[in-house]
């Protein structure tokens, strides 16, 4: 699992693409998602710089959702930008990343990012639904360092 195209095949990459296809189908919202092989960085801290090297505080709404993976470190995190924060339950993002990181420990891999994907959609949902006038701010693509 050292490698970032070992962690996912091609296929996997796509179901999850069309995963946050599927999580942004009803919401303002926005998700991404980042794979890396190696940080000497805290999985959260790395996560704040990744989500401001992406500019995914630059929604309108201020409401990315970033799913992080460091791959050979075997470390994840999820953060949401200051408009999630301000409204959803003090624990969502921990019982997300639990979704996740139990499917990691069985090695399914895109399985895990698919759900936790899935779920911060339907809280995106909730707090900002879609509006007419919505556009697609960042991209889908999964992104990787």
């Amino acid at each position: 699992m050292a490698k970032t195209e070992v962690f996912l095949s091609k296929e996997d990459e796509q179901e999850i693409v069309l995963a946050i296809v599927e999580a942004e189908k009803n919401t303002s919202g926005e998700v991404r998602v980042h794979i890396e092989k190696r940080s000497e960085k805290a999985p959260l801290d790395r996560a704040q710089e990744v989500f401001f090297e992406l500019k995914m505080e630059a929604t309108k709404d201020r409401n990315g959702v970033l799913f992080y993976v460091c791959v050979a470190d075997k470390k994840f995190a999820i953060i949401g930008d200051e408009g999630i924060d301000k409204v959803v339950e003090s624990d969502f993002w921990d019982c997300t990343k639990d979704i996740v990181i139990s499917n990691f420990k069985e090695a399914n891999f895109k399985n895990g990012l698919v759900e936790g994907i899935l779920r911060a959609g339907e809280r995106l949902k909730k707090y900002f639904p879609y509006q007419s006038d919505d556009m697609n701010e960042l991209s889908n693509e999964i992104s990787k360092s």
